[in-house]
Formats: structure tokens, sequence, C-alpha cells
């Protein structure tokens, strides 16, 4: 792939925000991250705005970029708003790097902005809940498409890998613990395993305290063109793969939707799993990342248990995961999160993070889904950053 650079990164505090529009929320970091890449508003050539649950949660449909980006000074351009559920922000980010392959802009701007929070948590449920196939959903009776494909995930690897449920409760135990050093993390306390397993049911037998929250927030990214990147003349960070695929109904496949993707982004990026340094994963649940592990390459097949018993997940490790603390602990602006990940992985890459700094990172990877559809994630988005120095 031809370079493409991360040149501005910003987001603010995921959390609940009663008070607080689309536009209050990514004014913040839109601020930020032009700052951050030495750029102005009116340098901007175009904009691409992930969000997903606004149509329901706030009422507002069809043209929310529209309505959130001339109060911050940027106007007049190409303004694409993109929903994808969960997947929305790195759907974002794909859509905006294909444009500036395709030569048509320099710097493209990169919001992704959520306000699923509601004080009727109906309305915020009612939010997810459609990022499914209604139609089929209605057929089965109206159960939770989303907590029934997790459970039945979840038992499947566990009778095949050995895993128990003690090693979700191990990786929710490091999501928090990494999430409290972060300050822009929704939640920030430390709960210990015993505490995690004692905590709510939320379904059997996943805990309150192993799934992620319901929240709001924003995060901005500036996408440059390497002759951009240059005459910004700033250490970058490259994205040297950027991979968006859909569902095909094989799940239970050796190559899902998860294994398609990863696979053609570490041969456009022509690396492997063993050369990544640090990765954020979609982890809506703690037994998400258990099961992911495997599906991303990061482990040999039924091997996720002992990955986790070794510590190589942890910040220290050989393959830290979801240093930011992850969607269980920096939180899930649905919108938002794809471009949160690229956003803490940038300053990973950049050295640049007090705390939980993973020591020598030059490549990174993230990986975002959304939705449930044909027994899998409806989307799903891989990017491959690498480090680059005075491009």
């Amino acid at each position: 792939m031809q370079p493409v650079y991360i040149c501005g990164v910003g987001m603010n505090r995921f959390g609940k925000y009663p008070d607080r529009t689309l536009r209050d929320l990514a004014g913040g970091p839109i601020v930020d991250a032009l700052a951050d890449a030495g750029v102005q508003a009116r340098d901007i050539q175009a904009a691409f705005v992930a969000n997903s649950m606004a149509g329901i949660v706030t009422g507002q449909e069809a043209i929310r970029g529209q309505t959130i980006l001339p109060a911050h000074g940027i106007s007049g351009l190409p303004i694409v708003n993109v929903e994808n559920a969960c997947a929305s922000g790195s759907t974002a980010l794909h859509q905006a790097v294909t444009a500036v392959l395709a030569g048509l802009y320099d710097i493209v701007l990169v919001l992704g902005v959520e306000k699923l929070f509601h004080t009727d948590r109906s309305v915020s449920y009612r939010a997810l809940s459609s990022a499914t196939d209604l139609a089929e959903s209605a057929a089965g009776g109206g159960s939770s498409v989303f907590l029934e494909e997790s459970n039945r995930r979840l038992a499947k690897y566990m009778e095949r890998s050995g895993a128990t449920i003690a090693h979700v409760a191990k990786i929710a135990e490091k999501s928090h613990r990494n999430g409290a050093r972060n300050p822009l993390a929704q939640y920030r306390e430390v709960y210990t395993v015993d505490e995690i397993m004692a905590s709510p049911v939320v379904t059997a037998p996943l805990t309150r305290l192993m799934c992620s929250p319901i929240g709001d927030g924003a995060a901005v990214l500036v996408i440059c063109s390497q002759a951009a990147a240059r005459r910004l003349g700033r250490d970058q960070v490259r994205i040297a793969a950027s991979v968006l695929r859909s569902a095909t109904g094989q799940s239970d496949a050796s190559m899902g939707i998860a294994e398609r993707s990863v696979t053609a982004a570490y041969e456009m990026a022509g690396i492997g799993p063993g050369d990544l340094n640090v990765v954020e994963l979609h982890d809506t649940t703690a037994a998400s990342e258990l099961m992911l592990y495997e599906r991303l390459g990061l482990c040999p097949a039924g091997g996720a248990p002992e990955l986790v018993d070794s510590g190589a997940t942890e910040i220290g490790g050989r393959v830290p995961v979801n240093p930011s603390g992850g969607l269980i602990s920096r939180g899930h602006p649905v919108g938002a999160t794809g471009v949160a990940q690229i956003c803490e992985l940038t300053w990973q890459l950049r050295g640049a993070v007090d705390g939980r700094q993973v020591d020598g990172a030059r490549t990174a990877m993230a990986h975002n889904a959304g939705g449930t559809v044909l027994g899998e994630p409806a989307a799903l988005s891989i990017h491959i950053l690498t480090s680059e120095r005075r491009v």
C-alpha cells in the first residue's frame, strides 16, 4: 500500500454526558487533532464523520456531520457521513485512506462521535439492538442476537481450548488495570479477579465488570498523504494496512471474518503477527478478547488460556493488548471507538504515553468490529500502523 500517514490525533475522556450534544463532544478533539498535526481547519480538504446511534438516541439523521463540523470551522468541503455499527469509526478511517490513496485529497479529517447514554436506558438498548438483522431477531423470539452469539461462541471455545471463566476474569482485570492508568478512560477503577467474578451477572457466565459500558465521546484523526506529511515535517505514523470486510456466515470456519481480514492486513503490510508490538482490539466483553487472540493470530489454535496465564498480553509482555483499557475500561461510544483505538496506538508508536507506554513499540494493530448478521460480525476492520521518523 502506498504511504498514508496519521499526522494528528485528539480525543476526549469517554463518559456519560447527558447535557452535551454531538457538536459539543466533537469540539475539543477537533481542536486537539488539528493542533497536533500543525494544520488549521481551512487546510482540511474532506471529512469523514462516523456515528451510528444518533438517529435513535437524539433524533438527528441524514446529515450528522454537516450539523457538527461547521461550528468548528469546517464547511464547504466534502463531508461524508459513515454508519457501520460499532465499526463506524474504522470504516470512516478506511474511507479516508482510500480517498488519499486515490489522490483526491492530501489532508483529511476523520471524526468518530457518539452520544449513546440516555436517561431512559431502554433508548440506548434499542439503539444497540438495531445493529442486527431485525427481521431475523424478531423471528427468533426477540432475544438478544449479540448475547446469543457471544455465549454460543464462548461455550464452544471453552470446550475446545480448556479456557475457564477465570481466564475471562483475568483479561477483564488487565483491562481495568490499564484503564486506571489512562486519564481518558471512562472507568479508572482497579478490580481483582474475585471482584470481577462476583460482580452482577449480565448474561451467564459474564458479569458486569467483564462487559463494556454505555457512554459518550469523540475522537479525531488527521490523515495525510506522503507529500503533506513531508511538508509538515514531523515524526509520523504510517498506515501500513487498511482492511474492511463484511460477514459471510462462515463464523465457525477456519477463515471467518476476523481471520480473513487479519490475513489480508498482514499481507498488505508485509508482516506477520510475530511482528506486532501492541494491539488494540474490540473487546465488547473480556470473552471476546479471549477468543480474538486466536482469530488474530496472536496464539495457536486453543492457545488463548496459555497466552493469558503467561502474561504475554500485559504491558511489558510479548504483545500487550488494549493498553488503553479497551472497550471495557476506556469505554465504547460506538461511532468513536474505532477512531479512539487509532489515537491510542498513535500515541504508543510515538512513545508519548505516560504510565502505560509499551516500550519500543514500532508496529501496532487495531481490530474494530460491529453489528451481528449471519452469525458473525456484520463489519470488521483491521488497521496496521508503523512508526516512521521524519518522513
